[in-house]
This record gives C-alpha cells, sequence and structure tokens, in this order.
C-alpha cells in the first residue's frame, strides 16, 4: 500500500480516481504513462495495457480513458510541489525523482540558451517509471564476482533494455559495501547519471545500496568516476550503461589506478559488444574479468550465463 498511496498523490484528481480503482500488484507495475488527448496507458508485468473508464487494463481503446491538457497540469503541480522552478536542474534533464525513488520523464518543448537546454515548456508527455528494488535478486552471481583474495572482479553486465540489468547492478552494488559469502564490506563509490541506481530524493539514496556506497547524483559517468577516484577513495566503482568514447577513456583510467569496476551496457552477448566499436577494445583486451548475460525468456532479470575473461561460460 505505501508504494500505491506515494504515487497516486502525484498523479489529478481525476487521474487519482481511476488509478484508485486498479486491483493491481504493484510490485508488478512498471510504468504509468501520460500523453495529452491520448489514453491512459500502463506497463504491467512486461506487458502494454490501456487503463479504461471504469478503472480495469485492457488492450483495447473503445472505452480509454484519454488524458485531458489540464490533467497533465495539475499532474506536474503535484510532482513539483507546486514549485516547478525548484526543479529546473532536474527538468533540463528530463526528470524528476521523487520520494520512494520513483523517476518521473517529461517531454514537451525544449527551450534553448546558446545551444545549451534551459528548462521546458508545455510539458505534455509524462512517464512514471516506478522503483523496484529486489533485495537479494544478484544472490546467484556473487559467488562468481570474487577473486580468492576477497576482491571483486572487473564485471560487466549485459542486457537488453527491461531486462532488470539496473535492478541487478543494484543489489550487486549493495552486497558488496555490507558485505557477503564471508568477505568484508567494501567502498564502493557510485555514478548515478539518470537518478536510477540510487533514486536519490534530495541527496539520500531511496534504494538500499549498503551502508560503505557512496553516490554521485545526475552527474556524467565519465566525470563522475574521476571525482569519485580523487575524494573517495572507492575500492570500486559502479556505473550503469556506458558506452561513450568519454566513458571508456574514464573506465580505463579507474582501472589503472586499481579500482575495480561494475558497468552495465545493452546488448544480448559478448559477441555483440565486440560489434560494437567503442567497447571492443576493453574486450579484446580482456580488462573485464566477469561477464553477466540477462534476458527475459522466463522471467525478468534471467541470468542466461556467467562468462570469464577469455569468453568461457562458467554458469
Amino acid at each position: 500500500m505505501k508504494k500505491k498511496d506515494e504515487l497516486l498523490k502525484i498523479f489529478s484528481s481525476n487521474i487519482r480516481t481511476i488509478l484508485s480503482r486498479l486491483e493491481l500488484d504493484y510490485r508488478l507495475l512498471q510504468e504509468i504513462r501520460l500523453r495529452a488527448n491520448s489514453p491512459l496507458f500502463i506497463i504491467y508485468d512486461n506487458q502494454e495495457y490501456v487503463v479504461d473508464c471504469d478503472g480495469r487494463i485492457t488492450k483495447s481503446i473503445d472505452n480509454a480513458f484519454y488524458i485531458e491538457t489540464n490533467e497533465i497540469k495539475e499532474t506536474m503541480e503535484y510532482i513539483s510541489n507546486f514549485s516547478f522552478y525548484a526543479f529546473e536542474d532536474e527538468i533540463r534533464q528530463g526528470f524528476i525523482t521523487i520520494s520512494g525513488g520513483h523517476r518521473i520523464g517529461i517531454s514537451g518543448k525544449v527551450i534553448l540558451d546558446n545551444e545549451k537546454i534551459r528548462s521546458m515548456k508545455y510539458i505534455s508527455f509524462i512517464n512514471v517509471r516506478l522503483s523496484h528494488q529486489v533485495e537479494g535478486c544478484a544472490d546467484k552471481v556473487m559467488p562468481y564476482l570474487y577473486d580468492d583474495t576477497g576482491n571483486c572482479f572487473n564485471t560487466l553486465i549485459i542486457s537488453p533494455p527491461r531486462c532488470g540489468k539496473t535492478t541487478l547492478l543494484r543489489d550487486v552494488i549493495r552486497q558488496l559495501s555490507d558485505g557477503s559469502l564471508g568477505n568484508p564490506g567494501m567502498i564502493v563509490g557510485v555514478v548515478d547519471e539518470r537518478s536510477e541506481i540510487g533514486a536519490c530524493y534530495m541527496g539520500v539514496p531511496q534504494n538500499n545500496l549498503g551502508i560503505r556506497t557512496d553516490v554521485l547524483d545526475c552527474c556524467p559517468k565519465a566525470k563522475g568516476m574521476m571525482m569519485l577516484i580523487r575524494s573517495m577513495s572507492p575500492r570500486v566503482i559502479a556505473v550503469d550503461e556506458v558506452g561513450s568514447d568519454e566513458d571508456i577513456k574514464a573506465i580505463k583510467y579507474v582501472m589503472n589506478c586499481g579500482c575495480r569496476l561494475i558497468a552495465t551496457v545493452h546488448g544480448d552477448s559478448i559477441e555483440d559488444i565486440l560489434n560494437k566499436p567503442i567497447l571492443d577494445e576493453l574486450v579484446k583486451k580482456r580488462l573485464f574479468e566477469r561477464y553477466i548475460i540477462l534476458n527475459n525468456e522466463s522471467e525478468i532479470g534471467h541470468v542466461e550465463g556467467i562468462y570469464n575473461k577469455e569468453g568461457i561460460k562458467i554458469c
């Protein structure tokens, strides 16, 4: 009920009434999408549904509840606590994180200032992405992430979208930080560029990332990795969705400093990563010692396999 109550209070009164009628398991609710003059959609248990005027989910739009422009405006007022300007920094990045760690993606007319995004107005599209922490989901992979000395391996989690890579990364961070399998906890630095890992609200992570974890929120990955090395003395740095030239340079810097790295990337396999010009060098030089491949064949977050640095499947 807590998650439901956290969510309902951010919506306009009409949308709140419709959503309150839904008989859903909120652990399976992933997204709520609002578009002006369009039906109310949700992503539930990895499936898209329309919400109808009777407060039921369906695949048909015949009796769909349509979102009006004024309801988008009212919803944004609740999300921003009636202080839109207080969230200008977040709005420039296209999302706002609220209490509970839920992330609100927004789209509308972008206001530019010398080719830099200054703000956004006429917001007409809202995507509420629910924060789901699954403590213990990394239990099956943790035995393969430690070497004989108790240090963790440089690890790359490879996954297509919506297959649970961030959820897995979050629990790996927590267990490394708190200690697991008889290994002592270690200082972990997290660069949370899009507030998805820790889901910080007013600087405080809403997700449990462990007792020895320091978080740089809304910071570009490459700059954040450098900052953490210089300021927080982490033994492990964790980042989500690497891929730019700057990311790769920072990863090399981190590894050369003797710090271990846990990262995620979009992909289907090690071979897929080898086909990406920016990442192939890291694989060929065997800088990553473990690869975890995820898919959603049987369930979200299904581990297809764990591979060593030579690309040999070990689990």
